[in-house]
């Protein structure tokens, strides 16, 4: 038997002045993109903002449905709307927000575990790291350089992958 330890490195911003000006417009857009939440039920809107390499930007929020499990979070609205769009864009970096009515959000929300699934899989399928904010909006940020960092035990099975 081993012991071993996982480590991850993480930047930490008290707030968007201490980011750079790309890192500021996509937590800023992330922000922007709350306003077309449909969450009547959690109350909970989240935003999510993707900067592609091309320089386009993908917004995305989170989408609810009286049958709970059909609802949608922000990140892969964004994702999904990438796939189905531009099935070959490479995804430079994205931002998450949240924000609710019922309460004060004082940390950075971040995404739920099928969401990072669907985060590295994008990640795989493009072979180059995607760059993760969470944005506390009025607050603290969380970044890392690559999703790898947040799930590092991801599914993969390559055996999956049709062979030609």
């Amino acid at each position: 038997m081993k012991l071993l330890n996982l480590n991850i490195t993480f930047e930490q911003y008290n707030g968007l002045q201490e980011l750079n000006e790309q890192d500021t417009m996509l937590c800023q857009l992330s922000e922007q993109a709350l306003s077309t939440s449909y969450s009547p039920y959690s109350k909970f809107r989240v935003g999510t903002a993707i900067r592609l390499q091309s320089g386009e930007t993908v917004l995305g929020s989170n989408q609810e449905n009286l049958a709970y499990p059909s609802g949608l979070c922000a990140e892969r609205v964004a994702l999904f709307t990438i796939g189905a769009n531009y099935p070959n864009a490479v995804i430079e970096s994205m931002a998450i927000t949240a924000q609710t009515d019922n309460f004060e959000i004082l940390k950075p929300v971040t995404s739920c575990g099928g969401c990072l699934q669907v985060m590295a899989e994008f990640e795989r399928k493009q072979g180059l790291p995607i760059e993760v904010l969470f944005y506390c909006l009025n607050g603290e940020i969380l970044k890392v350089q690559s999703v790898q960092s947040l799930l590092p035990f991801s599914f993969v099975e390559d055996r999956l992958a049709a062979r030609v």
